[in-house]
């Protein structure tokens, strides 16, 4: 492969990787695991027109069929247990209490009983509104009615919140988020509260983090995710350039938050579905899907369900995983696991040619396989590797724009490994270049 191994540099990055530790999180008992659900936004945008599309416009009806699909394939036993609904739901105006209303014609009975409908399956329904004047489509905004915004939404037996920040004054988001998280929790009702706080805010400046930390269960930093590969990798290159700055917030009670999983739809290629999917689970990201579970492919569904995908997105350490090598055009992220094991993913990023073999000793994290240690591969395909030594050539075979994906376990937590996670350091590692 045409590459040496710096030990030391290795220990180093791996040291510093596994020992991220959040500050403190908001108080309110929530988001102890990343979230998992669904959420419309990148597959129906703001459909409105029932007329001409009655079964994809934004309506009760929508939702509801999302939640009767989520229980009966699956998905809800999979850990997928939102149903969110972005914006447009709402009526142009607010009721003459100066409460939000639903739009009467798309839905109905009202956000109460879409409530009660999702609650009875076992689920919970997440729902949008925005810190600003008004929300992004132009729907009514919360400013100045963060206190009955927040009741009415507890009153209706809302359980997650996204917070928008459009048509607001930058200087002001800080405060009106705050806000809206006193709000929430004074209600009383146990509300995820998903803000965009510092999406709205980098322009200007590089946002308090702890602050948002704070104020939100989950935090968008960067652009909306479309249905594409080069959106996909815009998002992953953001993450690791800002991952010194971002992944010590990162734990449980509060997300960085990617956005959307685009699996299912158009955009993707089966190997770079994988590669979200994987690389959602090593950022810890909250895993909430956009797609038509109405209509995917058994494939795409498998890969969602994929239980040890999963273990990793939802491992109760809650540390983020970061970049910790870039070797021979492969990106190398690590993700400390719970149990002393090590989850490594290396996304090749020669999207020309053929299969690739990635090395597992490119990965810094190695280090831990002192004097033995057991490889399970997750992506492309599961296998059990089996035990293997320091100096070993085990290789995973990755297709352009794909993504190897294994866990490393050292037999019985070796010493070696207890000693390395146990080293000091409270920032990410800087990009091991070979």
């Amino acid at each position: 492969m045409g590459f040496i191994l710096n030990t030391t540099r290795q220990l180093v990055a791996f040291a510093l990787v596994v020992l991220l530790r959040p500050v403190g999180a908001l108080n309110n008992g929530l988001a102890l695991r990343p979230a998992m659900g669904w959420l419309h936004w990148e597959r129906f945008l703001c459909n409105t027109d029932c007329d001409a599309e009655p079964d994809n416009c934004i309506s009760e009806r929508l939702f509801m069929r999302m939640a009767d699909v989520m229980v009966t394939d699956g998905w809800k036993e999979a850990g997928y247990q939102y149903v969110c609904i972005d914006d447009c739901w709402s009526s142009l105006q607010r009721d003459v209490r100066g409460r939000l209303q639903a739009d009467p014609k798309r839905f109905p009975r009202g956000i109460e009983k879409l409530a009660q409908y999702v609650h009875a399956k076992g689920l919970k329904l997440g729902l949008y509104a925005d810190v600003g004047e008004k929300t992004c489509a132009g729907y009514p905004g919360s400013l100045g009615h963060y206190e009955t915004d927040a009741q009415t939404f507890a009153d209706w037996g809302v359980d997650l919140l996204k917070f928008d920040g459009c048509n607001m004054n930058w200087t002001l988001l800080g405060e009106g988020y705050s806000n809206m998280s006193k709000a929430l929790n004074d209600t009383g009702r146990e509300i995820l509260f998903s803000c965009e706080w510092p999406l709205y805010e980098w322009p200007f400046q590089q946002p308090n983090y702890t602050a948002i930390r704070e104020t939100c269960n989950q935090w968008r930093n960067f652009a909306d995710v479309t249905d594409s590969w080069s959106s996909v990798k815009s998002i992953l290159a953001w993450t690791a350039a800002h991952q010194e700055v971002i992944a010590p917030m990162a734990g449980p009670g509060g997300w960085n938050d990617p956005d959307m999983l685009v699996i299912g739809n158009f955009g993707l290629s089966h190997d770079q579905q994988e590669s979200q999917m994987a690389l959602w689970a090593m950022m810890a990201a909250p895993l909430l899907m956009s797609n038509d579970l109405r209509n995917i492919c058994p494939r795409s569904k498998q890969l969602l369900q994929n239980r040890r995908i999963i273990d990793i997105s939802q491992d109760p350490l809650g540390l983020q995983g970061t970049v910790t090598a870039t070797v021979d055009d492969f990106e190398v992220w690590e993700r400390r696991l719970s149990q002393h094991r090590l989850a490594v993913a290396a996304l090749n990023k020669m999207e020309i040619g053929g299969p690739r073999e990635f090395r597992l000793t490119a990965a810094p994290g190695w280090a831990i396989c002192k004097p033995l240690c057991n490889v399970t591969q997750v992506l492309p395909q599961y296998k059990e590797l089996g035990v293997t030594s320091p100096n070993s050539q085990l290789g995973v075979l990755v297709h352009p724009s794909g993504t190897a994906l294994v866990i490393i376990t050292p037999p019985g937590g070796s010493k070696s490994a207890h000693q390395l996670f146990s080293q000091g350091g409270s920032q990410p590692p800087k990009k091991v270049r070979l």
